[in-house]
């Protein structure tokens, strides 16, 4: 089965942040009880809780800035009109009885009738109080008292005080035929400076009653909410805070297991992701450590065996002898020079000196020099441009690229087998230029592609033969496509070979010089 593998910049940027620098460092593990602050579920709780009672409160301020001026004008025209259908009443009864008198001011008594907390007044212009609907209350209620002669009757009327406040009163003319005024009626609500009975009393009361237990509830309402929807967002995130725990003390095998298509799914398969990575780095790292070890071992040994063959008179101090070490020496010394090679490339040592290149010539005459090579290891190399014009310029650095497609053809030829083929082709995709070197080898499995360009690393397969290669070539091609902004594809599949291909910018080498 083939697979699949892109690495470079392009396909994986991270965004790291700058740490400040300081002398100073320490690490722990973390503390079995460590300190503890509010609990998110709680901060969460309070949060909707608090949401909801500032909605109440902005629904009240919004109720006494909109709602209270309109409810009172609204009792206002109530009473308004209730005063000019009276007074119309009053001036039927004038023009004809022909005169301002009682009987016509108690016409206003219909007034009255409507709400015994409404004071309804008639006087003339001059002043005169001819009817007040409070007489006839006290009457009503029995109020009695004794005359001069001892005579049993209703004491002399006494007229309800008149509130100051204009706000508090509404009034109307009583009017002749003529349209002179002859009366004005007044009224207004007993015992209040704003026009409002105590049944308008008792509904704007009820109505910030109701408002004040819908807060209420509403509030209770937030925090229940609030509590199980914390509770589910928390979860996953104390599972992703646990299993990190276990991986800083060791544990490198645990995982949140948390999924999802939202942003907290998303973060704890990020967060798996991470962690298997960070397995995979460890032990390739400790892996790396024994290859270090063993391909320096392996020219140290050679050495060392056969200096001391020479030293014992086993073997004569002859030129052959001495070649064997000579060899061996200079195998180290590629080794070292590679590797101090790949450190200038990772650490932005080394200068990406970018020119107007031609990609066609530059990878043809590879071919070409590499030809004979490869025909003495019984191969077959040929150069395939798929250009239009045969020619394609680019801003490269074309020593480190040449390096680059060097190490992979060099990569194909020591994992093809005789009379396999190793085809190197070029073209153009919109604004990049792509290499590939595609070989007959014995291939890649699927699951060591990522481990590709990993510094002395071979695959199962790989280490089987005697490859003779120092192990850091394809690392050292991913740090040069690197420093041009591009990416590798790698695809492959056992037994029936392996294609590299380069991914370069035309024009943007330039800008990406560290």
């Amino acid at each position: 089965m083939s697979a699949r593998f892109v690495t470079g910049k392009r396909a994986h940027v991270e965004d790291v942040g700058e740490r400040p620098s300081s002398s100073y460092g320490s690490w722990n593990t973390i503390k079995r009880r460590p300190k503890r602050g509010r609990p998110y579920v709680t901060s969460l709780t309070f949060a909707f809780a608090l949401t909801a009672i500032m909605t109440a409160l902005v629904l009240v301020v919004v109720l006494a800035i909109v709602w209270e001026p309109q409810f009172m004008a609204y009792t206002r025209q109530n009473m308004q009109g209730l005063a000019d259908s009276t007074a119309d009443a009053i001036s039927e009864a004038y023009a004809e009885a022909g005169e301002m008198n009682e009987e016509v001011a108690a016409v206003a008594g219909s007034a009255s009738a409507v709400s015994s907390e409404i004071v309804v007044q008639v006087t003339t212009t001059d002043g005169e109080v001819l009817y007040d609907d409070t007489w006839a209350r006290r009457t009503t209620q029995g109020v009695t008292g004794t005359g001069i002669d001892g005579d049993s009757r209703a004491p002399a009327p006494v007229s309800a005080t008149v509130p100051t406040s204009e706000d508090a009163t509404v009034s109307a003319t009583i009017t002749a035929p003529g349209g002179e005024a002859v009366g004005t009626v007044r009224l207004w609500a007993l015992g209040s400076e704003a026009l409002l009975t105590k049944a308008d009393s008792a509904f704007r009361t009820n109505s910030y009653g109701a408002i004040a237990t819908a807060a209420a509830i509403a509030a209770l309402l937030a925090c229940v909410i609030g509590f199980f929807v914390s509770r589910a967002i928390s979860r996953p995130i104390q599972r992703i805070t646990s299993t990190a725990k276990q991986i800083r003390n060791g544990d490198l095998t645990a995982r949140s297991k948390v999924t999802g298509t939202d942003e907290v799914g998303q973060l704890g398969e990020t967060f798996d992701d991470m962690a298997g990575t960070i397995e995979r780095d460890l032990k390739l790292e400790h892996r790396l450590t024994g290859d270090v070890a063993h391909e320096l071992r392996t020219p140290l040994m050679a050495m060392q065996a056969t200096v001391e063959a020479m030293q014992d008179g086993v073997l004569p101090a002859d030129d052959e002898h001495l070649e064997v070490v000579a060899t061996e020496v200079r195998r180290l010394s590629r080794l070292i020079d590679a590797m101090l090679k790949l450190s200038r490339l990772e650490n932005g040592a080394t200068e990406l000196k970018a020119e107007r290149t031609d990609l066609v010539y530059l990878v043809k005459s590879l071919v070409s020099s590499q030809h004979q090579l490869f025909h003495e290891k019984g191969l077959h190399l040929r150069f395939v441009d798929e250009t239009p014009h045969h020619e394609l310029y680019a801003d490269v650095d074309p020593d480190l690229l040449r390096e680059a497609i060097v190490n992979l053809m060099s990569n194909a030829m020591r994992y093809t087998n005789a009379d396999g083929w190793v085809k190197v082709s070029l073209r153009q995709d919109h604004s990049d230029v792509l290499i590939a070197v595609q070989d007959t080898g014995i291939g890649i499995a699927k699951e060591d592609i990522p481990q590709t360009f990993a510094r002395f690393w071979r695959s199962d397969v790989s280490r089987e033969r005697v490859s003779g290669g120092l192990g850091v070539g394809l690392a050292i091609t991913k740090e040069i496509v690197d420093r041009h902004n591009g990416t590798i594809l790698v695809e492959s599949e056992l037994g029936r070979g392996t294609t590299f291909t380069l991914r370069i910018p035309l024009r943007v080498a330039r800008q990406q010089d560290r």
